[in-house]
């Protein structure tokens, strides 16, 4: 009778840790396949703000054109809304699983230790938590600037005339850029960390998938920066 106990107790126990185990895959895994959809939007939001450099005319009818995608197959903006909706929910699925993550590991190691490993880790390793924070902040005052125009002396005004009140601002262009470089840290971090996760990752292929996470974070890093400092020096008025 005694010897039965024992031997559910060490057979719960040893399903407890694969079932955590196979947790964290899946929360992995959301991480990752939700990462992969902001980046691919990440790309063609750039794309669509260096038309900033075709000038005003061609960047507020490319901003218009954003709003009748689809049409009129799709009435109105349905298209447009249908994007915005995918994109809610990668970034609530993507905050879900790095929150869950963290507190997983939090509650596995309770009393925190110093090793090796963890002082080796990058600085946008180490700051993927507070990053995030900082981005999504970045992502509200960013709408409340450049879509609704709510904190931007333009007001109401068109996408290209609340683009060059915005990035006129020093101030405004600082915080912006600040908020750029948080993501292209996030960025590079984030992609090395989806290929592992999606198994695309071995020792062999590490220091191809870490120039490559390296490389697609820096062009989208400047790629952002380029409009609001041409902005901020003349380049575009």
């Amino acid at each position: 009778s005694l010897g039965a106990v024992v031997t559910v107790t060490d057979s719960t126990q040893r399903r407890a840790p694969k079932a955590a185990k196979t947790t964290s895959v899946f929360k992995k895994a959301v991480m990752a396949i939700s990462g992969i959809i902001l980046v691919l939007y990440l790309i063609a939001h750039m794309i669509g703000n260096l038309k900033a450099f075709a000038g005003e005319e061609d960047f507020n009818h490319y901003s218009e054109w954003l709003r009748t995608i689809g049409n009129p197959a799709l009435p109105g903006a349905t298209a447009l809304w249908l994007i915005r909706i995918v994109l809610l929910v990668a970034v609530f699925a993507h905050m879900w699983a790095a929150i869950s993550l963290w507190r997983q590991a939090k509650r596995a190691r309770p009393q925190g230790y110093v090793t090796k490993k963890a002082v080796a880790q990058s600085y946008a390793s180490r700051t993927m938590r507070w990053g995030g924070v900082i981005i999504a902040a970045f992502v509200i005052w960013h709408l409340l600037d450049l879509t609704w125009g709510t904190v931007n002396s333009a007001g109401d005004s068109g996408p290209y005339d609340k683009l060059i009140a915005s990035f006129s601002n020093p101030v405004s262009t600082a915080f912006y850029a600040i908020a750029v470089i948080l993501v292209g840290m996030h960025l590079r971090h984030g992609i090395w960390s989806a290929t592992q996760t999606l198994g695309q990752s071995n020792r062999r292929r590490e220091v191809t998938v870490n120039y490559t996470a390296t490389a697609i974070a820096t062009v989208l890093t400047l790629g952002f920066l380029l409009v609001p400092f041409s902005v901020l020096f003349g380049l575009i008025d």
